[in-house]
């Protein structure tokens, strides 16, 4: 299948006034994909193009990265809400992809907008992290990013997400914490267009707080009426795939499926170990079915 490569970028203002810069590629009805933590809108051009001689895709960064301005003091669920609001009605799209906590922002988005989206695809949100203090967290990672410890501030929040691959994981956090700074280290020597983990890093903070806020039970989210596709891969950490199950009990018009051997990495660019390929066949059969 021949896909369209060729991105154009566009900017939108949200509803307190904030700049919201997107990628926008592809033909046909519009569908938009949210990003999740320590990415941009960049982080799935991939899974974009694959899906690119179907629909529009836009790829919009989150407030506080790539070309969109400041996340803000009032930061929340609702502020991302509006911005994933606003890019909807600019661009026309009824359909979204939220990935990981863009999930988040999908779901609610779906929850306080009636109507404003035909079909949604939740990628493996990170609830149900149980008993994790994120005010706690929250604190922590402040400290670490105000005295440029950038790598034990990385190690904070994927600890807290429980993200890390296992073998990581199993290390003692200092190993951690050192392994994450050599990364960063040959990061910073890349030189490449796109912000580095180390420029990514004080973001993470906003993907915690939405975590955190979204955090009790999913019955919350009975009310959500849109038809939905909740996505997640065999590989991925048990608490992603507990609250996908839990969602489906949960959600009116939801099904589920499990994209075999792939991880929580999977909807990523290729060169980051994704999968867009395999994950974009069944957002397009769901979002191609008759309803």
């Amino acid at each position: 299948m021949s896909m369209a490569t060729t991105s154009t970028t566009g900017t939108i203002t949200a509803a307190d006034g904030t700049t919201i810069s997107y990628r926008e590629v592809g033909q046909g009805p519009g569908l938009v994909i949210v990003h999740g933590a320590m990415q941009t809108g960049h982080s799935q051009i991939d899974l974009a193009r694959a899906l690119s001689t179907e629909f529009t895709c836009y790829l919009p960064d989150r407030r506080g990265r790539g070309g969109s301005g400041p996340a803000g003091a009032a930061y929340g669920i609702e502020r991302e809400v509006e911005d994933l609001d606003a890019v909807l009605r600019a661009t026309g799209a009824r359909y979204a992809v939220g990935v990981s906590s863009g999930a988040i922002i999908t779901l609610h988005t779906a929850l306080a907008r009636p109507g404003a989206l035909s079909k949604a695809v939740l990628f493996e949100p990170p609830l149900g992290l149980g008993d994790v203090d994120l005010g706690g967290v929250l604190e922590r990672f402040d400290r670490e990013i105000a005295a440029g410890r950038t790598a034990a501030a990385l190690v904070t929040g994927m600890r807290a997400a429980r993200l890390a691959p296992p073998l990581f994981a199993a290390l003692p956090r200092p190993v951690q914490e050192w392994l994450t700074g050599l990364m960063l280290k040959s990061q910073d020597k890349g030189g490449g267009a796109e912000p580095t983990f180390g420029e990514l890093a004080p973001t993470q903070r906003q993907d915690i707080t939405l975590v955190a806020e979204a955090t009790g039970d999913l019955a919350k989210y009975r009310p959500v009426e849109v038809e939905t596709l909740l996505l997640g891969g065999t590989r991925s950490r048990p608490h992603l795939r507990a609250a996908l199950a839990g969602l489906e009990g949960v959600l009116p018009h939801a099904r589920r499926v499990e994209l075999v051997g792939l991880d929580h990495g999977a909807t990523q660019n290729a060169a980051q170990r994704g999968r867009p390929e395999q994950v974009a066949a069944e957002i397009r059969r769901f979002l191609l079915a008759a309803a």
